[in-house]
């Protein structure tokens, strides 16, 4: 017979969001379930952020010999074994995984269940053997790589994020169908460290960006030695391990064919709801996941549904903040609303690519009336030290210098949206963006140079001239 829990919350999913809503909940007292089925950190520490980070990490040590000339030092070619490449990727997993562990969520005192859950009615889920009555259920399952009906691709192998960080051994040609963060950046990585790599994509690659960027990520990946095919259709795919062939066809439709020795589906994300069964428990969903008001609260009201299976942005970041959300709402019956106009997100390509906020065409359709604030990295002392001088800010602000949005692209730019997500988060006004000292030499200054342009046209202004002659006379 099943035994029966009643803990105040119960927990769905052990990765990021779901890690966090347990721990922060059981340090107040309360009691938890969390439930998992997997592997404890879910995507993130195992198939996703952790390893593809670690894979990018080493693509740029690989890179080094080609770059060092420049600066008077020489290396020899880059010499990578994949067996190693995989054991530092493992290594940096597990280095990170007793923080996510069963042991230690137990040691918190939250009860963890190693099984998979499905809700019995609307108030009960059945995992293992146990029936949990929870007051509050929070589900963070996550999502799971997307993979096309594409024709014959049920017949040949291939890697999803959830597979190719296994691979031990050196790659000869991969084809990536998919232009999307994901996509491009493990084409870049597996280009630097030795493959040939191919990128097949049915839109424009990166396309949920600001294209004026996208266009220096994409040529310096083109650069490098990455063939991408925008802006076709994959119709077919055939061949064996080692020989696959895909055939794509353009708009005009033009058949053509890729040939590589692997394979690597990155084609967006599906939110994991199936097998939940949530029509037992009246929560309503579509294709996209967990539908939820902005409180993170489904239809059943009695349950929240966190991170990528909510429907949102599908960033662990984003996942941590709903859980901030739930914890406030569930614990202290504070009233929570989710807003994602000062969410940042990156895309780890090198030179990196970074935006929070509007983006400039967005902004446009909202106010017709906007500045456009820009300073490029070469005009960056600590950029030229580094010759990393690739790239610009743009910041979109009203015409009275609310702040509405920024992206970056170069190096660092992950680090230096950061303080533009604060400022929009608080509603800043540009002049707060241009009263901070910045160290020098830091690259941090091509975001205060940039603000500083917001008053660039003050220079010219007769009143402003008129006052500094007044001035003038008095000293």
């Amino acid at each position: 017979m099943s035994e029966t829990l009643t803990p105040d919350i119960c927990v769905i999913g052990a990765g990021s969001g779901g890690l966090s809503v347990a721990a922060v909940a059981s340090a107040f007292g309360v009691s938890v379930v969390m439930i998992e089925k997997g592997e404890m950190g879910g995507d993130c520490l195992n198939y996703g952020c952790v390893p593809s980070k670690a894979l990018i990490a080493a693509g740029k040590l690989a890179a080094v010999p080609a770059k060092s000339a420049a600066f008077g030092v020489e290396f020899e070619p880059a010499k990578v074994n994949f067996r190693k490449v995989s054991a530092h990727v493992k290594g940096v997993i597990a280095a990170i995984a007793p923080n996510d562990s069963e042991e230690r969520f137990t040691g918190m005192g939250v009860k963890v269940i190693r099984a998979a859950a499905k809700f019995k009615d609307a108030k009960t889920v059945v995992a293992g053997d146990y029936e949990i009555k929870a007051r509050r259920v929070v589900v963070a399952t996550g999502s799971s790589p997307f993979v096309p009906p594409i024709p014959g691709l049920d017949k040949v192998p291939y890697f999803t994020n959830e597979t190719i960080f296994d691979n031990t051994r050196q790659i000869n040609h991969l084809i990536v169908i998919g232009g999307g963060p994901i996509g491009m950046e493990l084409a870049q990585a597996h280009r630097r460290l030795g493959p040939e790599v191919s990128v097949i994509e049915m839109f424009a690659p990166l396309g949920k960006d600001d294209p004026e960027a996208t266009a220096i990520v994409l040529k310096r990946i083109e650069k490098e030695g990455v063939n991408i095919h925008a802006g076709v259709k994959v119709v077919g795919v055939a061949g064996r391990a080692g020989n696959i062939r895909v055939a794509i066809e353009d708009t005009d439709g033009n058949q053509s064919e890729v040939q590589g020795s692997h394979l690597l589906v990155a084609a967006g994300r599906a939110a994991n709801i199936v097998d939940l069964g949530l029509e037992e428990a009246g929560i309503e969903s579509d294709r996209r996941g967990i539908i939820v008001d902005k409180g993170m609260k489904s239809s059943n009201r009695k349950v929240y549904a966190i991170g990528d299976v909510a429907r949102s942005l599908q960033f662990t970041h984003v996942a941590n903040y709903h859980a901030g959300l739930v914890i406030r709402n569930a614990l202290f019956r504070l009233p929570v609303k989710e807003d994602i106009s000062a969410i940042p997100w990156v895309t780890y390509t090198d030179p990196e690519l970074a935006h929070v906020g509007l983006d400039e065409a967005a902004a446009r359709e909202k106010n017709s009336n906007i500045r456009v604030l820009r300073w490029p990295y070469v005009e960056n002392d600590r950029a030229q030290a580094e010759r990393n001088t690739e790239g610009f800010i743009k910041v979109i602000t009203t015409k009275k210098g609310k702040i509405l949005g920024a992206t970056i692209i170069g190096q660092s730019a992950g680090e230096m949206i950061q303080m533009w997500a604060l400022a929009i988060g608080q509603g800043l006004n540009i002049k707060a963006m241009t009263s901070f000292v910045s160290p020098y030499p830091t690259l941090s200054e091509i975001s205060k140079r940039a603000a500083v342009t917001y008053y660039a046209s003050s220079l010219s202004n007769p009143w402003i001239q008129r006052a500094i002659r007044f001035l003038r006379i008095f000293g």
